[in-house]
């Protein structure tokens, strides 16, 4: 056994299960490792495609996915996608093929390149370190919910094992004696990790003013969050991606003390369905949702790191306002925005802990906090985008892409994946089109790096096969990452691809235009994207009007055995709400 081979068996043996990429000579023996360990491999037609189909996967399924890549261009080549999984402490492991020899073309600083873009650096050291130096690289990206850049050099790839290392792998295979597996095997998925230091049986006396208190071993701050949530006339819980998996803590929670719910627009669908829920917080809230959450005396983020977007620039959230972060990672608290209190730990524990704390309702008092039945009438009826009236602008051969969205929200399955590219278009398939709840929805835009939209989708779906994928892109994103309209044909994804075309870089054109600066630079003629689809060996209809739609009804009664690519002509005169509001932030 060599050390590539070592590598691909030890990953396979710690539960990767699905690895992404583009094969060169470099990674070529380490993936097949992969392959023949159990692990599904995905060829992709570029590796910035691989590395964000690799970060939605894992986003998705809650577990660490691989991207494979050759040495020096196949990781440049990558690093766009390598940076959004980064930025969004994706549990992503990058294994790169890595040229030692200062006569190669290839040879560039790898490690150098991890630092820049905020990814951990390891590197596999020698044949007698492989398990040590893999199993590490593993752990970093599963416990520490980061992206890490695993170097394979090139002549170490090649070194054959000592036997007793030989030994340890197949001892790792075979699932025997490994402490190492067993402590990776013990931690849940990092959606839901739980930590010590927060225990629900050391919660012994309730809280029932603002007076932080609490029985030993509740940390000061846990105490003090459930004192604010007590004395709090107004409270708003906004959950980001740390909350994934603490719903129903979470809205336990809310019930105790009358909140009302929102998400981070990676988070959206957490709430889907309480009569409570405001959907997104920040630049893509309806006007009812900024109000409420305007007006709110106490902001609670859970898992949430609330950015400029979430809160609208610092605007949203009201001068008066407490506001709370709850937050697994000590070192992401108060890092967007000042707050008043930090709390760090799990999501799902620190929910419990804090209910635990609050005294119990007196027989027949209702607390009612924000709620009372005239603001669930106002939600029900004025807090989705679709509720709020607007003028349809469709005509001369061009949809409002409103109108579209609430369309497709109506005709396709409830039970779908909705993954969206960045541009001016984004907010309309995000605000208009809903999800089932907090796995129904990937957005990739850590980085607001165009074209990441139909890789993530991929990802996505190889995740959840159990529900319709549906890409919402630009048709500058989808015509950037065109070549992997073949992978999702070659996979078989029965998925939709709906592009939102105005024929142009449509946040560069209503930035500038009004300023009267010159726009060809960013504005194309026309594309025939349907007929491009069509070419990969995808099914495609041309919408320019609501009845263009009924296509799309024909393709859901199947046998979808082709994915359906909708080439949507949308109208381009106006900039969508949230970009106008995100130009004034800046």
């Amino acid at each position: 056994m060599n050390v590539a081979e070592a590598v691909g068996t030890v990953l396979a043996s710690l539960g990767v299960r699905a690895a992404f990429g583009v094969v060169g000579s470099g990674n070529f023996h380490v993936t097949n490792a992969l392959t023949e360990q159990g692990v599904r491999y995905v060829a992709a037609r570029h590796e910035g495609g691989a590395a964000t189909m690799a970060d939605a996967y894992s986003r998705m399924s809650g577990t660490v996915a691989v991207l494979s890549v050759h040495q020096g261009p196949g990781l440049t080549n990558a690093l766009t996608g390598v940076t959004e999984a980064a930025k969004s402490r994706t549990p992503l492991l990058v294994l790169a093929a890595e040229a030692t020899s200062p006569r190669s073309n290839f040879r560039i600083d790898q490690a150098a390149l991890a630092a820049a873009v905020g990814a951990h650096g390891a590197r596999v050291g020698s044949a007698e370190t492989v398990v040590d130096d893999t199993v590490m690289a593993y752990l970093a990206a599963l416990l520490g919910r980061r992206t890490v850049l695993l170097n394979l050099p090139l002549d170490v790839q090649a070194e054959e094992l000592p036997d007793d290392v030989v030994h340890a792998v197949q001892e790792l295979r075979a699932g025997r004696g490994s402490r190492r597996q067993e402590a990776a095997g013990l931690v849940p998925p990092p959606w839901g990790l739980t930590f010590p230091g927060v225990q629900e049986s050391n919660a012994e006396e309730p809280i029932a003013s603002g007076s932080p208190s609490g029985g030993p071993g509740v940390s000061g701050a846990v105490a003090e969050l459930a004192g604010l949530l007590a004395a709090a006339e107004r409270p708003v819980f906004v959950a980001g991606r740390g909350a994934r998996g603490s719903r129903k803590e979470l809205e336990a929670l809310g019930e105790r003390v009358g909140a009302l719910f929102a998400t981070s627009a990676v988070a959206k669908g957490h709430f889907h369905g309480s009569p409570w829920d405001l959907d997104v917080s920040g630049g893509f809230a309806s006007p009812l949702a900024a109000e409420l959450i305007g007006a709110a005396d106490l902001v609670v983020g859970w898992g949430c790191s609330f950015t400029m977007w979430t809160t609208r620039h610092g605007t949203l959230i009201g001068p008066d306002a407490k506001v709370v972060q709850v937050e697994i990672d000590p070192d992401a608290v108060g890092v967007n925005r000042p707050v008043d209190l930090g709390v760090v730990g799990d999501v799902r524990e620190i929910a419990r802990t804090v209910g635990a704390l609050l005294a119990p309702a007196e027989p027949g008092e209702a607390t009612t906090g924000y709620r009372s039945p005239e603001l669930a009438g106002r939600i029900a009826s004025e807090v989705r985008w679709r509720d709020v009236p607007y003028e349809d602008l469709s005509g001369d051969g061009r949809i409002d892409p409103r109108t579209l969205s609430i369309e497709l929200d109506d005709l396709l399955p409830e039970e779908r994946i909705v993954s969206i590219d960045s541009g001016n278009f984004m907010g309309y398939p995000t605000m208009f089109m809903s999800v089932p709840d907090g796995s129904g929805f990937c957005f990739t835009q850590a980085f607001q790096s165009v074209g990441l939209g139909l890789a993530t989708a991929i990802g996505a779906a190889l995740a959840r096969p159990d529900r319709l994928p549906v890409a919402a892109l630009g048709d500058g994103g989808l015509l950037m990452s065109v070549g992997e309209l073949e992978t999702v044909v070659r996979l078989g994804i029965p998925m939709v691809v709906v592009v939102y075309d105005d024929q142009g870089y449509g946040a560069e054109v209503h930035h500038f235009g009004p300023d009267g600066f010159p726009l060809d630079t960013v504005r194309f003629p026309p594309v025939d994207i349907a007929g491009i689809a069509r070419g990969f060996g995808c099914e495609a209809v041309a919408v320019r009007e609501r009845a263009d739609l009924a296509d799309v009804a024909e393709w859901l009664k199947g046998p979808r055995d082709k994915p359906l690519v909708v080439h949507a002509k949308v109208t381009a005169d106006k900039g969508a709400w949230w970009l106008e509001e995100a130009f004034r932030g800046h």
